[in-house]
């Protein structure tokens, strides 16, 4: 394919462990482009060793953007990563370089290329009222009372599951609307669309697994369970943080707390990073954009840099 003919802009999404960092690093070699880590870990210091930051090595091959820009005691969002975004994609291309947009915070890929939901901000004193109810009466009662005003947000929520109850009932009481209501007018800001859209996604999902398994391994054998200890250590952090709650860490700071076994934080960890790929695939689903490339194929790279105008 010509230089001129090559896409400006890759997204390429998939679940973890699917091998899209390693894929998205020799794509964008061959493209000459900049990555840009759609991912809601990778963002924070510290964290090495559970999100599979790049290496120092792979970071100076090729340029990575929103990895190591937050402190772990800082939240990030949805909006914050869209805005960040949008302002990377205009100065990268000033440069003349492409751009490679690689992760599997599916939800990061919707800011960017769909916008998000018209809603309220957060409201400090409304969650701390919301959390004050729940340690007196149990998430499953304020799921209970969230059925009475929004049951169409109810239904799709689990009863302990505390972060999203407290969210609707925060919407509602700080807008008097159902978060299912203001979902559904939402206002959708333009934002670029990529030229090419790829999605690693294996054929047979216990392909998957194994490879979950092999890298929760290697985690734990390249000291994963000191850098939890060192993130603890610095006192500012809590499990309820939103870096403390990504897979692996939240399993690796109960461990901590708790003195389970060895094995206990494997199995925990594993089947929550299972659980992790599983809600990836069906966000997945959901993007009919997509050019699906099978992960557990042996020739997945090539297919990837075939797709991209790039051969092997």
């Amino acid at each position: 394919m010509p230089h001129s003919s090559l896409p400006a802009t890759v997204a390429l999404a998939g679940p973890t462990a699917s091998g899209k960092s390693a894929a998205a690093l020799v794509l964008a070699e061959r493209l000459d482009a900049e990555i840009v880590s759609v991912d809601s870990a990778l963002v924070y210091r510290g964290m090495d060793i559970g999100t599979a930051k790049p290496t120092a090595d792979e970071r100076a091959r090729v340029v990575h953007h929103l990895v190591d820009t937050r402190e772990p005691s800082q939240a990030y969002s949805a909006a914050e990563f869209a805005a960040d975004a949008r302002r990377l994609l205009q100065e990268i291309r000033a440069r003349g370089r492409r751009v490679v947009l690689a992760g599997g915070t599916m939800l990061y890929f919707k800011a960017l290329f769909e916008g998000l939901d018209a809603l309220p901000p957060a409201d400090a004193p409304v969650r701390a009222e919301i959390e004050a109810e729940a340690a007196r009466a149990g998430w499953p009662a304020l799921h209970a009372q969230l059925a009475a005003v929004d049951a169409e947000t109810a239904a799709r929520l689990a009863p302990n599951d505390a972060q999203r109850i407290q969210r609707a009932l925060e919407v509602f009481r700080v807008s008097g609307q159902p978060l299912s209501r203001l979902h559904r007018a939402s206002v959708r800001a333009p934002l670029p669309q990529p030229d090419l859209w790829l999605s690693l996604e294996p054929a047979d999902r216990a392909w998957l697994h194994a490879r979950i398994a092999q890298r929760f391994d290697a985690m734990l054998a390249a000291g994963f369970l000191d850098e939890v200890r060192r993130l603890r250590a610095r006192g500012d952090l809590h499990p309820d943080l939103p870096s403390m709650r990504c897979v692996g860490y939240r399993q690796a700071w109960e461990a901590l707390d708790a003195g389970w076994p060895p094995e206990l934080l494997r199995e925990r960890g594993i089947a929550a990073t299972r659980q992790l790929a599983k809600r990836q695939l069906t966000w997945l689903r959901g993007m009919p954009q997509r050019r699906v490339i099978a992960c557990d194929a042996p020739d997945a790279l090539a297919q990837v840099l075939r797709a991209a105008g790039v051969e092997a």
